[in-house]
C-alpha cells in the first residue's frame, strides 16, 4: 500500500512541477486558443452547392491534385487553391490544412467562391 502511494506522489509532484514550468514559461494551461479566419457567409442552395461541386470536380482532374501518393490534407489544399486562388489566399494560406484536421473553414470558403464568382 505504501509503495502505491508514493507512486501516487510522484505523479502529483510530475503535475505540479509541470503546471510550475508551463507558468514560468508564460503558457496557460488554462486558456485555450482561439483561431480567428476571415468569415463569409454561405447559404447552403441547391444551386450554390451545384457550382461549387462543378470547381471541384474540375479541379479535381488537376494533374497537380491526382498524386494517389500525397496526403489527404495536400489534396485538400490543392483542391481548394484551384478552385479559387484568392479565396484559398484569405482562408487557408496564413494556416493550410493539416492531416486530421476538421475543416471548420470550409463554409467560408464556398461563400467566398461564391461572392466572387
Amino acid at each position: 500500500m505504501s509503495r502505491l502511494f508514493e507512486l501516487f506522489a510522484i505523479f502529483v509532484l510530475k503535475i505540479v512541477i509541470c503546471a510550475a514550468e508551463n507558468h514560468r514559461n508564460g503558457k496557460l494551461l488554462s486558456k485555450a486558443a482561439t483561431f480567428h479566419f476571415p468569415e463569409y457567409a454561405y447559404k447552403e442552395t441547391s444551386k450554390n452547392e451545384i457550382t461549387y461541386h462543378d470547381y471541384e470536380l474540375a479541379c479535381g482532374q488537376n494533374s497537380l491534385c491526382v498524386n494517389a501518393n500525397a496526403a489527404m490534407a495536400s489534396k485538400l489544399n490543392c483542391l481548394r487553391q484551384c478552385i479559387s486562388p484568392s479565396c484559398y489566399q484569405d482562408i487557408y494560406a496564413f494556416d493550410e490544412l493539416e492531416e486530421g484536421e476538421i475543416d471548420v473553414r470550409m463554409n467560408s470558403f464556398k461563400g467566398c467562391v461564391i461572392q466572387r464568382m
